[in-house]
């Protein structure tokens, strides 16, 4: 972002930036008739905020919200001189420590407006907080363009900054030094040994060692484990007692998505140990249950194989998954393996602001576990694991990684694509639209899009190299170009594909596995279900259910429908379940015969029902309401009756 900002905007620039790139991480728009609530959280935001180096805050302009794409307009202050000597005034005496805010009235379009520059608070100064409201409730951050309260894993944030005791420094009631296991110990030295073979801690003792790591701490001469001890040395009886949601959960999904239905099956693995042996369990389990290509290279005489994602790609994602994730959530890390993608979900947002992952510079939420993992070499220097991931990937010629950090529910996504970038596939299905003179990078956007079905600015700027301004243009070209739907706003502003943009699915044989192996992990073992999963993802993902028809005639007929329709209205159609209310296959018909005229059985085909049930369940309530009407009236019962959306009179309201 430093390429855009720097400490002397002025309005002018403000308001550009807004209307280029909307409200922003470090800009923010408001009407502000007086100094209000809605303001001053703003401020706080911005002070609060660790690295942002604080924000801007432009009074007298708004968004003008008729607009289909971002557009701001200048409406200005009437009295601006009281505006900031009000707000000067508040930022001194409502929060708990006085913010100096910079002020200065401009013309803009004629009119006067504010600048106001919020720098960020000094960390011994954090959290700023409102001081009638105190704590948790009273401090924000500036998360994106918005403003959220903060939550304790914010706070402890901010108390590192202090020097207080983060939370897996804490100790565990209920434990002693009997939970440490012995073998947990040994192999973290062994590990240290092999990095630093002369380190000064492999001549402590175990309890010197323990307590020089943050593991243990004394309270009323009694000697307890921390938090960081248990998950780091402690037993599996230990860690059973005391977190038995802690652990990591291995599933393999058949298909592309998660159908939470009890019928469904799939296979678990669960995985509870202290952290080095848990996280090569991990690995393993994934490693050798990835789907595999190989090659031969000139001179070898024998094949590599080469599993879909790359080693170091899983190992640093499972060591994120469990040196970031949040502790106080009591459940699993769950590493799900689809057909198409491997995703891993851990309880916990990201700390660090979803716009600045990949930057250089770590915020862990659990510094005392970061620390031994680091030291030992199971994870990066700190702050460039996202960034190697990515790096890795895309050499590797790869889809690149995806991230997804959700405050609301707690969470951090993962998801890596098994996909390779611009392969035969995608140039084939871009080629339709060389007529609009794509870019490289355009190209790649889209593939993007067609595997995972949104790109933000962020992932552009991962993609191209571009700055955010460069990305925001390029984007807004394939929106205009009706290649791509913008949707959201400010920093949640997102593209995915428009109509009739994604391929239609492609006919597929089935590949099931008759592989009756198991795969085994350390005596536990999951089960590869010959039913269920298939060993070849490729042909999985590409593969769609027939439903109740089965044969390859009929799958490939029911094909020929879907590529008469449009993509968005395929995919519609393969969402379905099958219990969806009546009224949803009602609206999908309806929409369908907007495109053209269907029969019965041909509906029947695309929705996979049987045609009678189509017929009385959706066909005839339609042709009632006179929404729907049959090309050949003279006969419901016609061999060409088909059926279209019903066509209103020209003066009929």
């Amino acid at each position: 972002m430093g390429e855009i900002w720097d400490d002397a905007m002025t309005a002018r620039e403000l308001f550009e930036q807004l209307n280029a790139l909307d409200e922003t991480e470090r800009v923010e728009a408001k009407r502000s008739i007086e100094v209000g609530k809605s303001l001053l959280e703003t401020v706080c935001a911005f002070a609060n905020e660790p690295g942002l180096d604080g924000g801007w805050i432009l009074l007298g302009v708004v968004r003008n919200e008729m607009a289909l794409f971002p557009a701001y307009e200048v409406e200005g202050v009437s009295n601006p001189d009281k505006v900031s000597a009000d707000l000067a005034s508040q930022c001194r005496s409502t929060f708990n420590t006085p913010i100096n805010v910079d002020i200065a009235t401009e013309q803009l379009q004629g009119k006067a407006v504010v600048v106001v520059r919020v720098p960020e608070a000094p960390a011994q100064n954090k959290p700023v907080f409102f001081q009638s409201r105190g704590l948790p409730k009273g401090a924000l951050r500036r998360v994106g363009s918005t403003d959220q309260h903060c939550t304790d894993d914010d706070l402890s944030l901010f108390y590192q900054g202090r020097q207080a005791d983060t939370f897996d420094a804490c100790p565990v009631e209920g434990t002693s030094l009997e939970d440490i296991s012995p073998d947990a110990v040994a192999d973290y030295r062994q590990a240290r040994f092999d990095i630093s073979p002369d380190a000064e801690e492999l001549r402590w003792t175990d309890q010197d060692l323990l307590q020089s790591l943050n593991c243990i701490k004394q309270r009323s001469g009694i000697w307890q484990v921390t938090l960081a001890g248990l998950l780091l040395f402690g037993k599996p009886q230990a860690l059973r007692r005391c977190m038995p949601m802690t652990r990591v959960d291995y599933i393999r999904v058949p298909g592309q998505d998660w159908i939470p239905d009890p019928e469904t099956r799939f296979e678990t693995v669960e995985l509870r140990d202290p952290l080095f042996r848990l996280i090569r369990r991990a690995q393993a389990a994934v490693m050798d249950d990835l789907p595999k290509g190989f090659g031969l290279a000139e001179g070898d005489l024998q094949r590599q194989d080469k599993p879909a994602i790359p080693q170091r790609v899983i190992r640093e994602a499972i060591v994120n998954a469990v040196m970031h994730r949040s502790y106080r959530s009591h459940s699993p890390v769950q590493i799900i393996r689809y057909a198409n993608r491997l995703e891993i979900r851990n309880p916990g947002f990201s700390l660090k602001s979803p716009e600045h992952l990949g930057e250089p510079g770590s915020q862990p939420r659990n510094p005392c576990i970061a620390a031994v993992l680091h030291e030992t070499r199971f994870a990066e220097t700190k702050g460039s694991g996202i960034r190697v991931m990515r790096q890795t990937m895309r050499l590797a010629g790869l889809t690149p990684p995806f991230f997804e950090s959700d405050r609301g529910r707690d969470q951090f996504v993962a998801r890596y694509f098994f996909h390779h970038f611009l392969g035969p596939q995608d140039i084939t299905w871009l080629t339709q639209f060389k007529h609009l003179g794509l870019s490289d990078d355009d190209a790649k956007t889209l593939v993007i899009v067609k595997e995972t079905g949104v790109i933000d600015n962020a992932t552009y700027r991962e993609l191209s190299g571009a700055d955010t301004l460069t990305a925001s243009a390029a984007l807004r070209r394939l929106r205009d170009a009706g290649l791509l739907c913008q949707q959201g706003r400010g920093s949640a502003t997102h593209y995915v594909p428009a109509p009739g943009v994604l391929p239609t699915p492609q006919p597929s044989e089935p590949v099931l596995s008759t592989n009756s192996e198991a795969l085994s992990t350390n005596s536990e073992v999951l089960s590869t279900n010959s039913e269920a999963l298939s060993t070849n993802s490729e042909d999985l993902a590409d593969w769609v259910g027939a439903g109740t028809h089965g044969t390859k005639k009929i799958t490939e007929e029911r094909f020929d429908l879907l590529r008469r329709i449009p993509g968005h209205l395929a995919a519609r159609i393969e969402a379905l379940g099958k219990r969806d209310a009546p009224q949803k296959l009602q609206e999908l018909v309806l929409a369908l015969c907007s495109q053209q005229v269907w029969s019965a059985e041909e509906l029947a085909s695309l929705l996979r029902r049987n045609a009678t049930h189509v017929r009385h369940k959706y066909l005839r309530p339609l042709l009632k309401d006179r929404r729907l009407e049959m090309t050949s009236p003279e006969g419901i019962n016609s061999p060409k009756q088909a059926y279209r959306t019903a066509v209103k009179p020209k003066n009929s309201p």
